[in-house]
């Protein structure tokens, strides 16, 4: 009789699951870190245009000895998460409507079409007469700023899930309420937590611009008063601390994605 031998074929259905590889990130910015400082101390690199990483961080480490640091975090903090949270609340509940129901569709999906290209940061000086220039013309600036693009990531999830799913649901007698619950909103997480993540960057970048505007604290404050001052050592230690803040959104949000889409 022949042989029996047989070949172990290797699985090919690992769908491109991207693999997690520790510390490549860590790498990338220690590279970049040690690059810039070298450049800067060989004259390479003009200190006066960029200054030496060294010379930021012993900016930060000041700014924390000072006790500013708590100061202008706290208050850019309040109003991100305020201002955040209030806007993609809104722009699910809006994008789920125009998603889910034809009259809100007609009606709702023009005006977004419409406002959404609009520079918000142009809108600022309106939200300061209609809020005043405290904290409610930099929140009303941040929520009108992620609204619109949470809206058009959720009802865009609604309208990729797949049909033949929902017509599923409805041959088996579900209810139009569990299929909602069960097949239209799990189908559209991934875009909608999609939208998260794009509105947090334009929430950051939204606060700066507030802040530059009648804020006494505020990490937007902060850097405007060291650009002014020259003080580049200042205003990168603002920019790394935005950038941390970009970070933690968006472990926070992957967090989330790992959470809300483990049926993946």
């Amino acid at each position: 009789m022949p042989p029996t031998d047989k070949k172990q074929v290797p699985f090919r259905g690992g769908g491109f699951a991207p693999k997690k590889v520790r510390f490549a990130g860590l790498a990338v910015f220690a590279v970049i870190l040690i690059l810039w400082e070298l450049g800067t101390r060989s004259g390479f690199i003009t200190p006066l245009v960029l200054p030496k990483p060294s010379e930021a961080f012993g900016a930060l480490v000041e700014l924390v000895r000072s006790g500013l640091l708590v100061k202008h975090l706290s208050a850019s903090l309040v109003r991100l998460i305020a201002g955040w949270s209030l806007g993609v609340s809104l722009g699910v509940a809006l994008g789920i409507a125009i998603g889910l129901f034809s009259l809100a569709r007609s009606g709702l999906a023009p005006l977004v079409s419409a406002l959404f290209p609009i520079p918000k940061i142009a809108l600022l000086p309106l939200f300061v007469i209609w809020f005043g220039i405290d904290e409610g013309s930099k929140i009303a600036t941040i929520l009108f700023g992620t609204l619109f693009p949470t809206v058009i990531a959720t009802y865009s999830g609604i309208d990729n899930v797949d049909r033949s799913l929902i017509r599923m649901g409805q041959s088996f007698g579900l209810s139009w309420a569990s299929i909602v619950r069960k097949i239209i909103l799990p189908g559209a997480m991934p875009a909608i937590l999609a939208g998260f993540r794009i509105s947090a960057s334009i929430a950051i970048i939204l606060l700066v611009a507030a802040e530059m505007i009648g804020a006494e604290y505020g990490i937007g404050a902060y850097i405007l008063m060291a650009g002014s001052l020259m003080q580049t050592d200042q205003l990168l230690a603002g920019v790394a601390i935005l950038s941390g803040i970009g970070l933690i959104a968006a472990w926070g949000i992957g967090r989330a994605e790992a959470w809300f889409l483990k049926w993946r």
